[in-house]
């Protein structure tokens, strides 16, 4: 008897749409799977009804293609399901891929994911005011991220890849700061004033740079980073100490850890989730939900 897949995708990340379907259905025959589930996602809803049918459907396997954005609306549908997930790089930020190891190269990630194996990763509640309870796998911030994934316009992504982020970052330096308070589990709360916040589950941004070098998928916990630069002239060596580990953290850059992190801030700002921007708001709560979720690994 053949093991079912379902294979979630969104069009407008996918350059040849026959070319993918070719190239997926015959890797999953080769390893064992029928035709699969096709389902594809819409302007408006980025993979809940899809997930949620391929959970109706009990497949053995849920293979999913699309931006940042559709992983992670997958995967929250997904988690505690038991089922497993199998992440392909599509679109451009590809940051749950990229932190799981898989390869970025379509015929290259098929054949170490089918072949590979299953492991349970965290996934992200999270909360805040104008904000209905979602989950993320990857990252959640509030001020400057935000702002630098709204301004990196889907025109430029498709022109010149990731590199659209770091275009957008450098006409965004000058960010406004905005005060924060940041609680860590039952921790006394810390107040600080930040250009940007950002909690992760993962903790590897595009070109590999390390936002949160001490996160992991499944460690059971998550991590939180304030960036402060006071000046566009601090941005450098803030940079340079977010790319060599070794460098200590300094007033400009502050890193905690813990199971539940809620960031309170003064007034309202930009947000994300996944590399989405969401609604503006001024609360951001995130609980890790411990090996919610099954993926295959290389």
């Amino acid at each position: 008897m053949f093991l079912r897949a379902a294979v979630i995708l969104n069009p407008i990340k996918v350059p040849d749409l026959d070319e993918f379907r070719g190239k997926v259905a015959d890797a999953l025959t080769e390893h064992g799977f029928g035709e699969p589930l096709w389902l594809e996602t819409t302007e408006d809803d980025a993979g809940s009804e899809m997930a949620k049918r391929a959970i109706d459907e009990t497949v053995d396997l849920v293979v999913v293609a699309g931006g940042d954005g559709t992983v992670r609306v997958v995967c929250a549908e997904l988690a505690r399901s038991g089922i497993p997930v199998a992440v392909l790089p599509a679109g451009t930020g590809n940051l749950l891929a990229r932190n799981l190891g898989i390869s970025l190269d379509l015929d290259i990630a098929l054949t170490e994911l089918l072949a590979g194996n299953e492991q349970r990763i965290d996934s992200v509640q999270v909360e805040g005011d104008q904000l209905e309870t979602d989950r993320f796998v990857v990252m959640a911030g509030l001020g400057l991220d935000a702002a630098i994934i709204a301004d990196a316009r889907d025109g430029l992504k498709k022109r010149v890849g990731w590199a659209a982020y770091v275009i957008s970052a450098l006409k965004n330096l000058n960010h406004p700061f905005v005060r924060v308070e940041l609680t860590v589990d039952d921790r006394p709360p810390v107040r600080r004033r930040a250009r940007t916040v950002v909690i992760g589950n993962v903790g590897t941004l595009q070109a590999n740079i390390p936002l949160l070098p001490d996160a992991r998928p499944d460690d059971g916990v998550i991590d939180v980073v304030v960036l402060a630069p006071r000046r566009i002239s601090h941005w450098p060596r803030l940079a340079l100490s977010l790319v060599i580990k070794s460098m200590q953290e300094g007033r400009h850059i502050e890193r905690f850890t813990g199971r539940t992190i809620q960031v309170t801030a003064a007034a309202t700002v930009r947000r994300q989730l996944d590399g989405d921007e969401i609604s503006e708001g001024t609360t951001l709560s995130a609980k890790v939900d411990p090996s919610a979720l099954l993926v295959r690994v290389p």
